[in-house]
């Protein structure tokens, strides 16, 4: 797949693609532009703007009406991969996952198969889809853009972070298998008929998760995070963050898909 079918959208920091390998119609990237760009007040600011416009074109285009997302902080899946998408590349990545009634195979589908096993979508297929994302995300970022707060508005770089709520959950995939979530979440409603509902999460509050999954990082015996967040619909926004090691007994990933919220988001 060329450079030009892949990418979808460039904004200020991140850029909307497609993945080498999309597992489904819905399967998205919001990737880092530059690798060297810090995870700042500004680039939270962006990433957002990114994920609103990312989320809305799903809605408009394939009609998705919720959105799961995945990503590694500090791990590359290897091997099989089960549980999670192969790695791009070194750069930070987010994979949007857009559910819909249509779909032909799920995510949760794909991951329980070893990533060499795993379907991809057919190129003829995407291109039925991707210049209506194209423009999709052009006019959802431009509208966003409009009314989304700068980067300075949400305060002076090294102001206190909001707080993260953090705990173990009562059936663990692992025995590093933490959640994390933000206080004082609203639910905001979308801003059309076609678009997944989402939330007010402010770039404060990313960053201030951002700084829990490094902190988590720091454990023994933790190498990295596979992390996955569920569509929550109208309920309180959850980070599953699952600690990776190369020499792990199990993995946690394979747990995860059997658990409740994240079964009913991913399969």
């Amino acid at each position: 797949m060329s450079l030009s079918r892949r990418l979808l959208f460039a904004s200020a920091v991140w850029e909307v693609a497609r993945p080498r390998t999309a597992l489904t119609a819905g399967h998205l990237l919001i990737r880092l532009s530059n690798p060297a760009v810090a995870f700042d007040l500004r680039s939270a600011s962006d990433w957002l703007v990114c994920h609103r416009a990312a989320r809305e074109a799903l809605g408009e285009v394939l009609d998705a009406r919720t959105c799961t997302v995945v990503f590694a902080h500090q791990w590359h899946p290897i091997g099989a991969a089960i549980g999670e998408p192969e790695v791009e590349s070194s750069t930070p990545t987010f994979h949007l996952f857009g559910r819909w009634d249509g779909e032909t195979a799920s995510p949760g589908e794909q991951f329980r198969l070893p990533a060499h096993r795993r379907i991809p979508v057919p190129a003829e297929e995407l291109a039925r889809y991707d210049d209506g994302f194209r423009a999709a995300l052009r006019r959802s970022a431009k509208e966003l853009g409009k009314t989304a707060p700068a980067a300075e508005d949400w305060g002076r770089e090294g102001a206190p972070l909001p707080a993260i709520r953090s705990w173990s959950p009562r059936v663990k995939a692992g025995i590093h298998h933490t959640v994390l979530s933000p206080e004082a979440l609203e639910p905001e409603s979308p801003p059309s008929g076609h678009s997944p509902g989402t939330f007010s999460v402010s770039a404060p509050a990313l960053l201030a998760m951002a700084a829990e999954l490094q902190v988590l990082t720091g454990r023994r015996g933790v190498s990295g995070l596979s992390c996955v967040v569920p569509d929550s619909g109208s309920g309180p926004l959850e980070v599953h963050a699952l600690g990776r090691a190369a020499g792990e007994p199990v993995n946690p990933m394979e747990r995860l898909l059997e658990l409740p919220k994240v079964s009913q988001a991913l399969l």
